[in-house]
């Protein structure tokens, strides 16, 4: 009797049960933004790795895209392992570094030479001819011989060519002022070190350069005009008060004696009395009497004479009118 054969079993390739199906004829997984998810997680699946698997490469080989819209890498300090970080001084994404704004400013150095140390001033000039003015100023930041070279410089031009109008006469002595607070500025300062060029120089003093002479001249004018003025004044005294005289060529006041007569060539209470003779046409008044004590006094209708046409210059005389 022969052997039945063994039964059919399973097909050696045939997919255990409950396995997805593998081989270059399994079903593909849908691609793109809406395909199927693979689980990720600690718990998803672990694919095999092929330890033979190479990229391909060559010609044919798939390219990166390029340009304006091309990916751009993860940077910053969330980019994956593998990726270049930016250094700190390097912007992310391509945006200007904007400076903090509690960020302290260095050190300015000079604006002429670049030297440090250095300070914000402002230098300023005058000008004046006839009635027009201009007002000159230079602001900036300037080391100490910078700073000095400038202010010498304007305030010699100031001395010279500010006051020839009749409001520079005032405003220039103001600017020379004012320029003394950035002069003790600037001499506070140390030496300037560190610049990219020479400093100004300075020149010499402001009090040994020509230009000061010149101050002089409206100074000089000054005091000119105050005593020609006090001259004017003092020989252009024309009040008729005046001393009597007893004739042309003599200063001297005449000493009047009781019973002389005088004419008045002033208005009272003026006085310029000269004596006459008492027959005259000339003659108006007559010395009376003279007080000689200060219980006396002239009768009613009588003038006084000056004191210095007493004898001793302490009495007063009468004068009694004679018609």
């Amino acid at each position: 009797m022969a052997t039945p054969p063994p039964p059919h079993g399973p097909h050696p390739y045939t997919q255990p049960p409950g396995q997805p199906p593998m081989g270059p004829y399994a079903p593909q997984q849908p691609a793109g933004p809406y395909g199927q998810q693979q689980p990720t997680g600690p718990y998803a699946p672990q694919q095999p790795a092929a330890p033979y698997a190479q990229q391909p490469a060559g010609p044919y080989a798939p390219q990166q895209p390029a340009g304006p819209y091309a990916p751009q890498q993860p940077t910053g300090s969330y980019a994956p392992p593998g990726h270049p970080v930016p250094a700190p001084s390097q912007a992310p994404y391509g945006y200007p570094q904007q400076p903090h704004p509690h960020a302290q400013p260095g050190p300015v150095g000079c604006q002429f030479c670049g030297a440090q140390p250095a300070v914000q001033a402002t230098v300023r000039g005058h000008q004046g001819i006839l009635y027009v003015m201009r007002f000159l100023s230079r602001s900036g930041v300037f080391c100490r011989s910078c700073g000095l070279a400038t202010y010498r410089e304007m305030s010699a031009k100031t001395l010279w060519q500010g006051w020839w109008s009749p409001l520079s006469v005032v405003i220039t002595p103001i600017t020379l002022l004012v320029n003394l607070g950035p002069r003790s500025r600037f001499h506070a300062l140390a030496a300037p070190v560190g610049g990219f060029r020479p400093s100004l120089d300075p020149g010499k003093p402001l009090l040994r350069r020509p230009e000061t002479l010149l101050i002089l001249i409206p100074l000089a004018l000054l005091a000119l005009a105050l005593t020609v003025l006090f001259v004017i004044g003092l020989f252009a005294d024309d009040s008729p008060s005046g001393p009597l005289t007893t004739g042309a060529g003599q200063g001297k006041a005449q000493t009047l004696a009781v019973g002389d007569c005088v004419r008045n060539d002033a208005d009272w209470p003026d006085q310029d009395l000269r004596t006459v003779d008492c027959g005259s046409a000339d003659a108006q008044y007559k010395v009376s009497r003279r007080l000689d004590s200060s219980e006396q006094h002239c009768a009613d209708g009588d003038y006084l004479a000056a004191l210095e046409y007493s004898p001793d210059g302490a009495t007063t005389s009468c004068l009694t009118p004679v018609r």
